[in-house]
């Protein structure tokens, strides 16, 4: 991601533009809303404005590449002992509790950009607490 996607004028952006060409399908550019709280991470990080890439690579000319971002995350989890986590598993935990939030599957079909539902809701397993839920909420 570049800098300028994420800082304009005014510090970081409330949006930022994912362009077709980054996102997986390469189909659609999509627009996803700054959460306060990245926000102000972003704001703290406040990366040197001069270059080009947000997350730079190893010699600062590119980005990171997917697969160093990886081995960055798997080399401290093994650190730090915690196991089973990936760059993916954020953005399935993301998910994964906008749905245990309540939010309708087709709100949160819009910000993670899958085509369908039936590809979402692969994400997505059924706690049992969202089972006894379903079921408290029958009114007899």
């Amino acid at each position: 991601m570049a800098v300028k996607d994420v800082f304009g004028s005014n510090g970081v952006r409330g949006v930022l533009v994912l362009r077709s060409v980054n996102t997986k399908g390469k189909r659609d550019t999509r627009e996803i809303r700054v959460h306060p709280k990245l926000k102000q991470y972003l704001e703290e990080y406040n990366p040197n404005r001069r270059k080009e890439f947000l997350f730079p690579g190893r010699h600062g000319l590119l980005h990171i590449h997917k697969v160093s971002a990886d081995k960055i995350l798997r080399d401290t989890c093994v650190r730090l002992g915690i196991e089973g986590v990936s760059t993916h598993s954020f953005r399935r935990t993301a998910l994964t509790r906008m749905s245990d939030a309540g939010i309708p599957l087709r709100h949160i079909q819009e910000i993670s950009g899958h085509r369908t539902l039936a590809a979402l809701e692969r994400y997505l397993g059924v706690t049992e607490k969202q089972k006894q839920n379903a079921i408290s909420a029958l009114d007899f």
